[in-house]
This record gives C-alpha cells, structure tokens and sequence, in this order.
C-alpha cells in the first residue's frame, strides 16, 4: 500500500524517487497521486467563481446600462472565474499562471463587473462607450493568446539530445555577500530617510522624507534618486531572506549553523522595518507575501490552493481598505460604503477604464509610440536631466492628456503593450507571456520536486515573479522597472552555473 508523504522539509537527502517519477509520469500520461483538495470541493470551487459571485454582483441595484461592453465585460468575468478555477484545481502548482488569472478574474473581470452593474467608475472615462467596448474586446483577446501560448509551450516538441548545461545555483559564498549587501542598503535606506520610526508612520511620511532628503532631484520630480534609496532598500533584504529561507528548509547544514540562522533572525527584523505594509505600497507587500509562502512551502498543494482562493477574498473585500496607512491621521479619508462592491468602484480597480482611455489616447492623434515606452522601461535608471525626452509613465502621460490632478493611475499590461505596438504587438505580447509563465511553471515544478537542492534558484525567482506580477500587470511598467534591475543585480551577485559542490549551496 502506497503512503502519503508530506510534501515538507527533505532536509539535505536527494528528491523521493515517487514524486520525481510522478512528475514524469504525468506529462506521460501515467498515474498522478491524487490531489489533496477533493472533488466535493472542487464543485462549490467552480459554482462560486464562475456563477455565484458573478451572479451576485449583477443582482445588485445599478444605473449601469445592459450594452454591449455589459455582456463582454460578464463574459470576461466567468472566463477569468473558469481559468482561475482551472489553476486552483491543476495537480501541479503553476505559480505564474495562477497569479495571471488570479489579477485578470480581480481587477478586470469582477471589480469592472460591478462598476458596470453599479454605474460608477473609479477614474472618468473620457472617449465614447465604443471605447470600453473595444477595451474589454482586447482584455479577452489578450487572455486567449496568454492560453494560446501557455498551450504551445505545454505541447512544445522534444527537444533533440545535447549536452546537459548545470542549472542555475546559489554560490555559498554570493550569498554572504548577498546578505551583507542586504544589510547595508537597508541601513542606508533607513538611514537617509530619517531613521526606522519614520517606517510606522504612513507613506506620506515616507514621500515627505525624500523631499526633505533632496531624493526628488532638484525639480520634485525626478524619482530616480529615491526610487535607489528604496530599491536597494527593500529588494536585497526580500531576496536574501528568500534564498535563507530556501537553505534553511531544504538542508540540515543550514539549520545547524549558528552564523545562519543568526543572519536569518536579522533578515527577519529588516524586512520587517523596510518590507511592511505600512510603508510600502499594497501590491509591493503583496509581492513580500507571495514569494515568502511560496519559497517557504514548495511543494505544498494545499498552501498554493489556499492562496490564489484567500487572494480572490482578499482583494475584493480587504484590499480596498488597506491603504490606511498612505496618508497621515489628517489626510486619511475612510471608505465610507453600505454595500461590499461598493469600495471596487471608488478607487484601486481602475484597469479596464484606463484602457478605454488609452484607445482614446491614441485614436486622438498621439499613435503609437513604436516602442520608445519599453525604452524608457529598460532604461529606468537614465535621470530626466540627462535624458531631457524620457517618456513618462504611461499612466501619468495619459492622466495627463485626460487633464486629471491625480496622475497615479494604473496602466494594464494591455494598455502599455498596445501604446507600444498596437493590436499586432498586444496579441503577440500576451502569446508571448503565456509561453513564458507556462514554461516558468514547469521550471518550478522541476526544481521544487525533481531536485531539491537548496541551491536552485528557480526555487526562489518564480514565487518572486508570481508575486511582482500584480504590480506587472497592474502597471506602469515603468514605476515597475526599478525593483526589477536591482532584483537583476542581486540574482547575478548570487548565480553560478558551477557543478563544483564544495561552491554550490548545501
């Protein structure tokens, strides 16, 4: 009779030849041991998701008008329900995917529903109601390719017979620098911005901080400065933590050495001052949150399932009430509603409505910009007073164009791709991302379960990338690159494609 192993700490003993064989069983369709959520749950999984929730926001009371953009915006919605319901239930964990549908059944599928339903929107749609329409059109344009190419990557051909190349690994000796690195960009950070009570306050607090430091450049409105303060702040504290997190799981070395666990303990209480919910913005704290439950519990179903379900509830009735703490006790305004769909359409859930703006945008005379916004993306840490024509950020060149005082509007991965390279490019991007996530996924699965050596980096860049993901998708791309290039350095200070095992993470 076959047991149940948990899917826990391994220590430093190579993978269970059940599980490898499993996860090569399946892509040649052998047994796969069955999935610890049963079937009994997986009925009302699917009924709530694509029919109760939906069901529920077009019963409420509403000015909304029943046209076309109406039914397209429903049919999105239940598409997104049934795609997300099909990542909760996967046998495996598909980090990357699942955080995708996870966003598009939240923020452009639900919350649009409501607003729809409700007849009111976060941000003022200026163009005509053609607009919308098309907008929602290119939403599940892009959510077809994104399967379309999830598709082909999971039918892609054998490849031919090579040479193995050594996987990427953590160096044992980049790490301590990593971690070292960690504590002196977070000291700074803290340092220059007025010390760590200046943390608990608001994020008011914090933008204050770096006008009085002069981090805004001599203008106010050059972020680079302060966008490095932070940046090295944050990003090298969350991945050497991740990585610790990884050693101290997956080998009994780790967790029998003091100067370890000494370094973890101190990594704890860093993120905790740089890292927390108070200071940071919510979809940056939603990334911490991903990737430490991710990286701590690899390989379990439950805690994968467990998060994509707790973060549909989350982000439709906690998240719009947790940005307290952006401004100070003075300029906090609560949310003040008599309904749980309400908050969806005051602020936050402005995607579908900024895209409509976008085509507007375009259509009215500016076109496309053929790529000079993924320039300015790429070469985020370009100052404006050497690069006098640096493109803005999407959102804000829009709100702008819209004439809004309020400029910090999201800008979907819809829109910006469309900015960039019209219908061609959007399509072809989404395509693109789906191969992507789709082979990021089956990477995870390979290294969390196939091999379970602490060193493997795969281990700790996917969860990572499934938690920056919100802010990807969200948009601008450009406020998002910054976090990005560090996070690049750090995994380059790290990585080594050595097989020596006296340099490789043990």
């Amino acid at each position: 009779m076959a047991l149940d192993v948990p899917e826990d700490i391994r220590g430093d003993d190579p993978p269970y030849p059940p599980q490898a064989a499993a996860l090569q069983g399946e892509s040649a369709g052998q047994s796969v041991p069955r999935a610890a959520l049963s079937r009994a749950l997986a009925v009302p999984l699917v009924v709530g998701l694509v029919g109760f929730l939906p069901g529920y926001v077009l019963a409420q009371p509403g000015t909304g008008v029943q046209d076309t953009a109406y039914w397209l915006q429903l049919t999105l919605t239940v598409y997104g329900g049934g795609r997300l319901c099909a990542m909760v239930l996967s046998r495996r964990r598909r980090l990357l995917q699942g955080s995708f549908w996870l966003f598009v059944y939240v923020a452009m599928g639900v919350a649009p529903l409501a607003q729809a339903v409700i007849g009111q929107v976060p941000t003022p749609v200026v163009g005509p109601r053609s607009d919308t329409t098309a907008a929602i059109t290119l939403v599940l344009v892009g959510c077809v390719a994104f399967d379309v190419g999830a598709l082909l990557a999971r039918h892609r051909p054998p490849a031919r017979v090579r040479k193995a190349r050594p996987a990427a690994s953590v160096s044992r000796r980049r790490l301590w620098l990593l971690v070292a690195f960690a504590y002196l960009g977070s000291a700074y950070c803290v340092l220059k911005l007025g010390g760590p009570s200046v943390f608990f306050t608001s994020r008011q607090a914090i933008s204050e901080s770096v006008q009085s430091n002069g981090l805004a450049g001599a203008a106010g409105n050059d972020h680079v400065g302060s966008a490095f303060t932070r940046g090295f702040g944050t990003v090298p504290a969350l991945l050497a933590l991740l990585f610790m997190i990884r050693w101290m799981i997956t080998s009994r070395v780790a967790r029998r050495t003091p100067l370890a666990i000494a370094a973890l303990a101190g990594l704890v209480v860093i993120n905790a001052i740089v890292n927390n919910p108070i200071s940071n913005p919510r979809y940056w704290f939603l990334t911490v949150v991903f990737s430490i439950l991710f990286t701590a519990f690899p390989r379990s179903t439950v805690m994968y399932r467990t998060a994509l379900v707790t973060g549909v509830i989350a982000a439709l009735v906690l998240f719009p009430f947790l940005d307290r703490f952006r401004y100070d006790s003075g300029g906090y305004h609560p949310v003040q509603s008599t309904s749980v769909l309400e908050p969806l359409t005051l602020k936050d859930y402005d995607q579908v409505g900024m895209f409509a703006n976008t085509l507007t945008f375009v259509d009215s005379g500016a076109g496309h910009s053929d790529g000079r916004q993924l320039a300015a993306d790429v070469f985020f840490f370009v100052p404006r007073s050497i690069w006098h024509s640096k493109p803005l950020d999407s959102g804000v060149q829009v709100g702008t164009w819209m004439g809004m005082s309020n400029t910090n509007l999201s800008s979907p991965l819809w829109a910006e791709l469309w900015l960039d390279f019209g219908p061609l490019g959007m399509a072809g991007g989404f395509l693109a991302l789906g191969y992507v996530c789709a082979r990021g996924d089956r990477r995870y699965a390979q290294r969390t379960t196939e091999d379970g050596r602490p060193g493997t980096v795969a281990a700790v860049v996917i969860p990572l990338i499934a938690g920056y993901s919100f802010i990807l998708l969200r948009g601008p791309l450009l406020q998002a690159s910054g976090r990005i290039g560090i996070a690049a350095v750090c995994l380059v200070m790290v990585t080594t494609f050595s097989e020596n095992r006296r340099k490789i993470l043990r």
